[in-house]
């Protein structure tokens, strides 16, 4: 279970190649990484973290993050949760919309060719 987090800053990011989301929350004494999937190497959770201080997500200290290990000031906390990922709405009425014309679409069309089929 997770604890509760007071964050003063949060952004979300989606990595299409790797398809998982990404929450960043900036707390008071750490950065908490929230991600769907356990997809990057421990590499990548470090130039990430590196990145998002570059661009000025998080303090520019933790651009001279080294690694998750006990010997490192920065705190960073990366976790694999996908409890804070909400369902869209809007976007699950279109693809239900959707599914169910091309269910219908199909039906239609079996039922042409069939009756196509046995009437000759």
């Amino acid at each position: 279970m997770r604890e509760p987090i007071v964050s003063t800053k949060q952004f979300e990011f989606y990595f299409p190649d790797l398809d998982t989301r990404v929450l960043v929350e900036e707390c008071e004494d750490e950065v908490v990484v929230s991600a769907t999937r356990n997809a990057f190497s421990e590499l990548r959770k470090i130039f990430f973290v590196r990145e998002l201080a570059a661009e000025g997500f998080i303090p520019d200290e933790y651009q001279g993050f080294s690694g998750f290990g006990a010997m490192t000031w920065l705190r960073v906390r990366w976790l694999v949760d996908t409890s804070w990922v909400k369902a869209n709405e809007v976007q699950a009425a279109l693809a239900r919309r959707f599914m169910m014309r091309l269910f219908v679409s199909a039906t239609l069309l079996w039922f042409v060719l069939m009756t196509a089929l046995f009437l000759r």
